[in-house]
């Protein structure tokens, strides 16, 4: 199996995308140090992994930059190593521009893009004194293209593809790979979770999430992309057709984007 015994450390781990693919990776094999802010939640990923998984709970906030460092070497000691780190941690959001208070855009920025630098940041050296390794960063549609009521998390699924695609030319020649997930929609519980402007809980599942691709699917098809070292791929159903649109069609999607209207239950 491609990833038995690869160590691999997923930050946002207890709930959707990174929670599906620690059970692809531990099915594989793999040794997993799964991280999140909610212990009990990344055990009962922990406990819904095959058996004889060798797995590392760090509870850990990658908001909180001076916790990283120590956790980053704690889990390098436990497995010796470090193959693969998925930067996956992350929060949505629901609100028009107007109405987010500028608190709420700072948070949104922190988790998405200072959370993934800063957990990459803790883990490089690591994986320059190995002379190998590999970083997986998940993105979105929406660092790519911008819609309404997703101003701060576009801006934050933006901002990381400018800082690890120039990463990515820094190390070329370090045996440390970069690859880019950019997800179309995926059946979670992101948009629940979302903030909306005051910086409380959506708790509304979104329609086009709920029909979005099953996050068991979605992650067998992103270990295939991880194991192939991609440097960039999309996965979803037709909604990754909007990126390609807008490089060939950029005024036709500014026009659709600005005609989208969400119901107050969609949003």
């Amino acid at each position: 199996m491609v990833y038995q015994n690869k160590v691999v450390w997923i930050t946002g781990a207890s709930s959707g995308i990174g929670e599906h693919l620690a059970y692809a990776l531990a099915e594989q094999g793999a040794k997993l140090i799964l991280s999140s802010r909610n212990e009990k939640e990344l055990q009962r990923v922990k406990n819904n992994c095959r058996h004889d998984a060798d797995i590392l709970i760090v509870v850990l906030d990658v908001t909180d930059f001076a916790a990283i460092p120590a956790a980053v070497a704690n889990a390098v000691q436990h497995f010796g190593k470090l193959d693969i780190l998925i930067n996956n941690a992350g929060i949505s959001q629901r609100a028009l521009v107007k109405d987010t208070q500028l608190e709420v855009d700072q948070k949104i920025m922190t988790i998405n893009y200072l959370g993934k630098v800063a957990m990459t940041k803790a883990v490089l050296p690591v994986l320059l004194r190995q002379g190998f390794g590999q970083i997986v960063v998940i993105s979105s549609v929406l660092g790519k293209v911008g819609v309404p009521y997703r101003s701060a998390y576009a801006a934050s699924k933006h901002a990381l593809h400018g800082f690890f695609d120039s990463l990515r030319a820094e190390i070329a020649r370090e045996n440390i790979q970069i690859t880019i997930i950019i997800p179309g929609y995926v059946r979670t519980n992101v948009t629940i979770n979302a903030l909306k402007g005051d910086g409380s809980k959506n708790n509304v599942m979104a329609e086009e999430t709920a029909k979005g691709m099953d996050p068991a699917v979605f992650a067998q098809r992103a270990l295939k992309a991880i194991d192939k070292k991609r440097e960039e791929i999309m996965i979803g159903n037709k909604e990754i057709y909007s990126v390609y649109v807008k490089r060939f069609l950029p005024g036709f999607l500014s026009y659709m984007t600005r005609r989208i209207k969400f119901a107050p239950e969609q949003r």
